[in-house]
């Protein structure tokens, strides 16, 4: 960073300074050799500035030794220059001084007695020239001025002003708050042929300041916001363009607390604009109103002691060279100092303070030859947002030609890498005689960055992270890039002044060589060059007389060297369009055509250059190719002899435009993309301009225009477009708070910034606009060009989620909502159902209604999600049932989902569904229905129980796949619903559960035990000991699989929440848990179990025991473990229905069953002792008569235990 020092200083005496006053206001001669400056009784001071006789003030001593290139220029360019500041004769205009503004021979000032002086900067030859401001006629266009005055400026004077050279004129603000622009009759600036303009309603001016390049004034308001104005070309009137305002929207807090504007600043490349408040802060905005940075955020924030920061208050602020630095002059107030050796007293002066800029490549070199790649600089580095430079390494290498395999095509993986940025130093070297950086570009592989500075250039490779600068300083030195750089292929194309031939040129430098004039291929230019860019293999240059020159560029390879040739092509002027060329912020060629390849062929519609894009001070103009006439075939006419087609007359397709965005890639599957048109346009977000194609090649309609302007608003501000992945890239500014003592330096009041990469989706607005249009069908084709997206979900959801917000919250009624067209646009695509119900669940509850009425039932989404059996995109829509629905049907819905994820081994969803059932209650009292009906068994249908819940019979998933069901058809038809366990009487027969009983419980348990090893049908259970059948007993535990112990354990838990307890005795003795014995048998107490069950469970141990003995002795020690079960099994009395209850059909028939084969007392005593408590995996509430409402609620993941 370049070090600022003092060069000269003048100090006025007392006596003077007691003549002429306070200085005030300071101006520069165009020519550098004067200043002006305005005192406070109504001076004005001229100085001259001279060299003094020590040339240089400061000098760089080397060591001995060194070696130094020394260049021509070398000290005038390197030193401090030594300077004297001498005062002419002091104008004295007898009034005080509000304003004054340089013009290139004159200077205007404008004093408190209503008078414009124009003073010549001499002074003492022609003296001055005064008028009166109620003499110039103002109105509110030109047309009525000359009729004689329509505004009163009796006692009233000009408060500020500013001078507009593309708009040759003066923009003021008066005292009374009134704005207004002046401008001559004549072509010269005289004081008796002043006309004016002034702008109707408003009345609170403060300040004003002119954008020469775009033909803008802004005016500063006590309201705090910034009007910015125009000049209607047809009529001369004044018109509002836009405002910059601070909306509560962005700052609720403060938005209304910044005071008057104070001052306004335009860089010196006039794309930003700096505002400043009474009350401090700072605020930067595009040029069309893009708010970018504001401190205010922290300015008026608290620190952590309590104490309030206050924010920095400016009195003064001035953009540096190229807009890398604002200086800053803050307004704290100055307390006189007492000088001890004299008495006197002296004011401290306040500190100078300078903010640090980068800035976008785009706002002084617009080219072209890579737009996909955010490229920001500062003064002495660079800001990238390339990925791996190793990955297109191999690309930039070995293909000189792009083609569609190029790190462009990449797109997500190359420039959505990660969100830091690439910084590239620039080399100190280059920068210490060339400092400021004024240009930069990046190829179009993203791994090559060049950069212009004062004079000459250099470029750097990312791959090799390797600066190239002229090996010749003296080459370096006698040329200044003036129109911009560029890459073509392996080549650097400059548009540079030759001071040694005082010549215009064309340059380009090969990549892989030295960076010489010997490998360079030079043509020479008849005029200068403003701006440059490049398409394919041909460069437009705009030129200061208002032409565009074309040239074509063809590699060679006659020689060792790589080599181009260079060749004008077709040269248009355009100076009957332009005013001045200064007002050109950009050229582009393209191949956009308002045919868009409908009338041309493909090939034709992509390779050829066939517009021209001028943006003229924000205002898009297109040339295109007239071909009107007649046509020459290609084949007939000879390669050496081909004749461009004229351009036809220019045409306006848009105002307000900042950035232009095209592409000269081709993508047949994503055509409406690559060959759209992007612009940028401040406040008003982005444009595209975007072709409209006729599904599957048909003829288009005749009413039909085949292009078509869509706006749309995005949060952040672009400074690039990839084409193909649909997306915006941009850098955001965030401030930060430096939280020291109220007492710190004045440096603590700089706001910490930084800067960050940003992104954001756009195809969204695009389909949107595209469907308000009623063009569905070119929306549905965008959709599904771009449907392999890996955010096209997210993209759908947002145009859901947009429409949706914006229509539901709307005051006033919509006569034709776009709701139902979207969801219809939503249905073609497969992501549907998972697009609703993810909108629906990020959007308030109070707009369900409203989205559902728009896209169709929910429980007919949840059926259709269990068809398709996405049942993850069905659970999410019990939420939606739970909230819009009664308690019954979310809780069949659940049911339903639960059972069909339970034939299909979703276990975690069947362990979510438990809790979902768990959590929304047993709501009201259902009345089931009167005829139950009978339903074909499957493997895990029936009637499933869970606490204090009644759930239906559930779909087998057989039945689901077969084809569509009706969910209420089915859930009607179902038998009757289940009373809870507790209070309100137990309903299970036999024929009702289908899984809740087990006929043969040997059979069950071989059957789910098949994956345990046996012993071996030989043993005897009078040879093993108890000791050695336990060891036996644990061998074949420890080789059960662990997966089939956690199903096992999660089954456990549904059958003893259903109360299906024969299954519930298999899978204990499957777990030889005891545990889950004694609860079994500590629930057949319980009079509501119905006796069959009883008996079912008592002859089915006994069954086991005998099976045991015979056939699998692994089962004999658990066996002897439950003996006192057993035995209390054998004490609970069959007969203990309830007729009201139950009545079994075949009480009667049955019969005491034989007493099982216990073990010995002695055994009894050996045996381990039996367990309180079972496993909490294995534990469920028992049967009691205490009322649901005073039972402890059963913990959320009380059951999560038995699976880990």
């Amino acid at each position: 960073m370049n070090p600022s020092v003092l060069i000269v200083s003048y100090i006025e005496s007392g006596k003077a300074a007691a003549q002429f006053g306070f200085y005030q206001l300071v101006e520069w001669k165009p020519d550098d050799s004067m200043i002006a400056v305005t005192a406070a009784n109504g001076y004005i001071l001229l100085f001259d500035i001279r060299g003094s006789d020590e040339k240089y003030l400061y000098e760089p001593v080397y060591p001995k030794g060194a070696r130094v290139k020394v260049t021509p220029g070398y000290k005038e360019e390197q030193c401090a220059p030594a300077l004297t500041l001498e005062m002419k004769k002091p104008v004295d205009l007898e009034a005080p001084i509000s304003c004054l503004q340089t013009l290139q021979e004159d200077l205007l000032v404008a004093t408190a007695d209503g008078y414009l002086h124009m003073l010549h900067w001499d002074s003492v030859s022609n003296g001055r020239r005064a008028v009166n401001l109620c003499t110039i006629p103002f109105s509110l266009d030109l047309q009525s001025s000359r009729g004689g005055p329509c505004l009163d400026l009796d006692g009233v004077h000009i408060r500020e002003m500013e001078y507009c050279a593309t708009l040759d004129g003066f923009a003021v603000v008066f005292d009374d708050g009134r704005l207004g622009f002046i401008t001559p009759t004549a072509n010269r600036l005289a004081t008796d042929q002043l006309q004016g303009v002034w702008a109707a309603d408003v009345s609170d001016g403060t300040c004003v300041a002119v954008n020469n390049k775009y033909r803008l004034m802004a005016f500063g308001c006590a309201s705090g916001s910034v009007l910015v104005y125009m000049i209607d070309s047809s009529t001369g009137s004044m018109q509002l363009s836009h405002k910059l305002e601070l909306t509560p929207k962005h700052y609720p807090d403060i938005w209304n607390k910044t005071g008057a504007v104070k001052m306004i600043r335009w860089s010196p490349d006039c794309s930003v604009v700096m505002v400043t408040w009474d009350c401090g802060g700072l605020s930067l905005w595009s040029v069309f109103g893009a708010h970018l940075i504001c401190t205010l955020g922290e300015d008026f924030a608290y620190r952590s002691d309590g104490t309030k920061k206050e924010p920095l208050k400016i009195s003064s602020m001035s953009w540096g060279v190229e807009g890398y630095h604002l200086w800053v002059i803050s307004s704290t107030d100055a307390t006189p100092v007492p000088d001890g050796a004299e008495g006197d007293e002296k004011l401290q002066q306040t500190g100078i303070l300078q903010f640090q800029f980068i800035k976008s490549a785009l706002t002084v070199n617009p080219c072209t030859s890579n737009q996909e790649q955010v490229l920001l600089h500062g003064e002495d580095r660079l800001y990238l947002t390339c990925g791996d430079p190793t990955q297109a390494h191999s690309v930039s290498d070995k293909s000189p030609s792009r083609d569609s395999s190029s790190p462009l095509s990449q797109g997500l993986s190359t420039l959505l890498g990660h969100k830091h940025w690439q910084v590239v130093q620039i080399h100190s070297t280059y920068l210490e005689t060339n400092w400021p950086i004024r240009f930069a570009a990046i190829d179009w592989s993203g791994q090559c960055v060049a950069v212009a500075g004062r004079r000459g250039f250099a470029h750097y490779s990312l791959y090799t992270r390797k600066w190239k600068l002229f090996g010749n300083v003296t080459q370096e030195q006698n040329m200044m890039v003036t129109g911009g750089l560029t890459w073509w292929d392996d080549f650097v194309v400059v548009a540079c002044y030759n001071f040694i031939d005082r010549q215009e040129e064309l340059r380009l430098y090969v990549r892989t060589s030295n960076l010489d004039n010997v490998f360079a291929s030079v043509t020479k230019l008849q005029a200068d060059t403003l701006l440059l860019n490049v398409f394919r293999n041909v460069v437009i240059l705009f030129r200061a007389d208002c032409s565009i020159c074309l040239y074509s560029i063809e590699r060679r390879h006659d020689g060792p060297n790589p080599s181009v040739s260079v060749e004008l092509l077709q040269e248009v002027s355009m100076s009957r369009y332009i005013p001045h060329p200064g007002l050109v912020v950009s050229v582009t060629l393209t191949s956009v055509r308002t045919e868009t390849g409908i009338t041309l062929k493909a090939p034709q519609q992509a390779c050829s250059a066939e517009s021209i894009l001028l943006n003229l001070a924000g205002q898009l103009i297109m040339l295109q190719r007239d071909r009107s006439g007649p046509q020459v075939r290609e084949k007939d006419t000879p390669a050496n002899q081909t004749k461009l087609l004229p351009f036809c007359p220019p045409v306006v397709l848009a105002q307000c435009v900042e950035n232009v965005w095209t592409t000269c890639r081709s993508n047949r599957k994503k055509r409406h993309l690559m060959e759209a048109l992007w612009l940028s346009c401040g406040e008003a977000g982005m444009k595209v301009w975007l072709p409209l194609f006729p599904r599957d090649h048909r003829k288009p309609h005749s009413f039909l225009s085949r292009r078509i302007m869509l706006p749309f608003h995005i949060n952040i501000y672009p400074l690039t477009v990839l084409f193909e992945d649909a997306l915006i890239l941009g850098a955001s500014n965030e401030t930060a708070l430096f939280d020291g003592p109220s007492s710190s330096s004045l440096e603590a009041l700089f706001p910490f910034c930084t800067v960050e990469r940003t992104s954001q989706i756009y195809l969204h607005h695009i389909l949107r606009q595209l469907l308000v249009r009623n063009l569905g069908e070119q929306a549905l084709m965008l959709a599904q060009s771009c449907a392999m997206l890996p955010y096209f979900p997210h993209v759908l959801e947002l145009m859901v989620h947009v429409v949706l917000e914006e229509e539901a919250t709307s005051r006033e009624p919509i006569p034709d909502p776009l709701l139902p067209t979207v969801a219809k646009f939503v249905t073609e695509f497969p992501l549907f159902l998972q697009t609703i119900v993810h909108c629906a669940r990020k959007t308030e509850y109070a707009l369900w209604n409203y989205l559902f009425a728009a896209v169709g039932n929910p429980k007919d989404l949840f059926e259709e999600c269990l068809m398709a059996q996405d049942l993850d995109t069905a659970a999410s829509y019990l939420i939606i049932l739970q909230n819009m629905e009664v308690p019954a049907v979310s809780r069949q819905h659940a049911t339903l989902l639960f059972n069909t994820a339970l034939e299909q081994g979703k276990w975690d969803l069947c362990r979510h569904m438990i809790r979902f059932l768990k959590a929304i209650g047993s709501g009201e009292s259902e009345t089931p229905p009167s005829t139950p009906t009978t339903q074909e068994q499957s493997s895990t249908g029936g009637f499933e129980f869970f606490r204090n819940r009644s759930i239906s019979l559930s779909q087998s998933a057989d039945s689901i796949a077969g084809g569509k069901f009706n969910l209420q058809k089915t859930l009607s038809t179902q038998e009757a619903f289940l009373s809870p366990l507790v209070n309100k009487g137990l309903c299970l027969t036999r024929e009702e559960c289908s899984i809740g009983s087990a006929t043969d419980l040997t059979e069950t348990s071989s059957m789910v035990d098949g994956d345990w090893t046996m012993v071996d049908e030989n043993f005897s259970t009078l040879s093993l000991s108890q000791s050695e059948l336990e060891h036996i007993s644990m061998e074949l535990a420890n080789k059960g699989p662990h997966k089939s112990q956690v199903q096992l354990r999660y089954l456990l838990h549904v059958f003893m929440e259903a109360g299906c307890l024969e299954w519930c005795v298999v899978i204990g003795l499957i777990l030889r848990d005891a545990g889950v014995i004694k609860q079994v048998v500590g629930f057949l107490d319980s009079p509501e179990v119905p006796p069959e069950t009883v008996q079912s469970i008592r002859a089915g141990l006994k069954a086991v025991d005998l099976w045991a003995s015979s056939d699998c002795l692994g089962y004999k020690p658990f066996l002897n473990l439950i003996g006192p079960q057993l035995l209390k099994l054998l004490e609970v009395p069959v007969e203990q229905v309830q007729p009201e209850a139950f009545q079994p059909t075949g009480a009667s028939k049955l019969s005491e069953p034989p007493l099982l084969l216990l073990p010995r007392a002695e055994e009894l005593t050996a045996a381990h002792p039996l367990p309180s408590d079972g496993p909490a995996g294995a534990s469920a509430r028992p049967l009691n008569d205490t009322p649901p409402e005073e039972q402890e609620p059963l913990e959320e993941g009380s059951y999560d235990c038995t699976l880990s």
